[in-house]
């Protein structure tokens, strides 16, 4: 039986400039999207091995505004946006994040406009937040730990994220990458992300596509990086069938107990496997939702 989520701290909505938002009735920011610190190691992946086919394994968007830019239900965060973007880049530092190009991405996104107004004050502490229909932004670290492990050491040109959410993690990625692909299950999540990211300019080509996570976009494939933002028991051979030769795939895995997994695809039937930090995340769910 699963662990029962602790009940979300802003289950009754949140206040804004037109009254009580509709947020809430979702997990905890504490336990959803976020990283269980002192249970895992926060270095480079621990030394893997070999995942055999036979073991279950496969044969719109738009660059930064300026960090003060938002809206009026911002408050006077907009003033302030750029010193409280400084101080969640320089606290990701001390936590272990040290790929440049990924610092200088979330500092280039303005997290509180992916945010309900109500929790803008909140956008740059290190923590998940909820976005509605029970889902999360991910924390900063998340973020910033999962990017920064698929793209060590090479460039990214075609990344596919599983589960864009409020479309800030594809907006980080397309600092880094030339091509984000972002597939939703979930149709208010997806429309959320499209105006989100039409708030902005990235460098990056995005898309934004309303589908099934789980069945990726094999249209699309192969890509060099596969980042999915919510935990399976295992991870969709589906999924790792749309990695190129090369590619990597973050993903929490797990159920009560959950890590990251870092999996690359070493050749046309062979995957290496690492087990990388304790999280927790929202489940993965087949399907769509409206």
């Amino acid at each position: 039986m699963r662990k029962p989520l602790n009940p979300s701290p802003f289950a009754s909505g949140t206040l804004n400039r037109f009254g009580r938002s509709s947020l809430g009735s979702g997990p905890s920011a504490a336990n959803s999207n976020t990283r269980i610190l002192g249970t895992g190691p926060s270095g480079r992946p621990a030394a893997g091995h070999p995942v055999q086919a036979a073991a279950g394994m496969p044969s719109g968007g738009a660059a930064s505004a300026p960090p003060g830019g938002g809206r009026a239900g911002a408050g006077n965060l907009g003033l302030n946006s750029e010193r409280s973007l400084e101080r969640m880049v320089a606290r990701l530092r001390e936590q272990g994040i040290d790929n440049e190009a990924v610092l200088a991405a979330m500092r280039a996104v303005p997290r509180h406009l992916f945010v309900d107004d109500g929790l803008a004050s909140h956008a740059y502490e290190d923590a998940a937040l909820p976005i509605g229909h029970e889902q999360t932004i991910s924390q900063p670290w998340v973020v910033a730990r999962m990017i920064s492990v698929v793209a060590e050491g090479r460039e990214l040109n075609k990344v596919l994220e599983v589960g864009a959410g409020c479309g800030y993690q594809a907006a980080v990625l397309a600092h880094i990458a030339k091509e984000v692909h972002a597939i939703e299950r979930i149709h208010g999540l997806y429309e959320m992300a499209r105006r989100n990211l039409r708030k902005l300019r990235v460098p990056g080509r995005v898309r934004v596509v309303f589908g099934d996570g789980m069945a990726g976009l094999p249209g699309s494939a192969p890509f060099d990086a596969i980042i999915i933002a919510a935990a399976g028991l295992k991870i969709p051979r589906t999924l790792l069938e749309q990695l190129a030769p090369g590619g990597r795939l973050i993903a929490p895995e797990g159920g009560a107990n959950q890590r990251l997994v870092l999996i690359e695809r070493t050749g046309a039937a062979n995957w290496q496997r690492h087990e990388l930090d304790a999280v927790r995340f929202v489940p993965l769910k087949p399907g769509t939702q409206y």
